[in-house]
């Protein structure tokens, strides 16, 4: 699965009822996760010992869990809470209605798009186990990170661009539909400063 090596292979269930009683989940949070998700399994076990890759400072493995969807447009705070919860570093593999896509959270929730499960793959690259879950989190990402930034920055760098560009949007929306001439020039007013900042990072890169 995923072209990782068979000896990473595993196919351990993890009963969601021993997620609930574990982390003493009430029964609000149980409901949220029973309605996106029918089943988890552990698939792989991705070890320095069973790929012959040096441990990390950081990481010495991570864990593939396959998850059956009971929907695709599942609640983003679902897969949160499970990556949370469990205190390794996982990638999960999620699937619903003959498709899957990838996701793991660091910083924030990362997915993939939705693709034939046959389709996808992870490739291992690094010198030692940090490295390679830090390739894993830029492949699932899509993330690119420039000079001189580590990941954790980049995707700091990436989140404020969204935030501001998505601010850029409203204002310009905004300013268009607006009637009054001296609402209208601030609100584009407002939109230039905006768009300078995000010129400000982009020089910064």
């Amino acid at each position: 699965m995923l072209g990782l090596p068979k000896a990473t292979e595993l196919n351990k269930q993890l009963p969601k009822n021993a997620i609930y009683a574990k982390f003493q989940m009430n029964t609000a949070e149980r409901a949220k996760i029973d309605a996106d998700i029918s089943r988890i399994t552990i698939v792989n076990e991705v070890s320095s010992a069973k790929i012959n890759i040096a441990e990390g400072e950081q990481v010495k493995s991570f864990f593939v869990l396959l998850v059956a969807l009971k929907r695709k447009n599942f609640e983003d705070k679902t897969i949160i809470t499970i990556s949370k919860l469990i205190p390794q570093n996982m990638l999960l593999l999620l699937e619903c209605d003959g498709e899957a896509k990838l996701a793991t959270y660091h910083m924030k929730l990362m997915q993939t798009d939705w693709k034939r499960k046959e389709a996808l793959s992870i490739e291992l690259r690094g010198l030692n186990m940090d490295a390679v879950w830090e390739n894993i989190i830029v492949q699932i990402g899509g993330i690119t990170i420039d000079r001189g930034n580590t990941l954790d920055e980049q995707i700091a760098v990436d989140e404020q661009r969204t935030k501001i560009q998505k601010e850029i949007d409203r204002l310009t929306k905004l300013a268009k539909n607006e009637k009054q001439p001296k609402k209208k020039f601030e609100l584009a007013q407002q939109a230039n400063v905006l768009k300078k900042q995000f010129a400000e990072l982009d020089k910064k890169d």
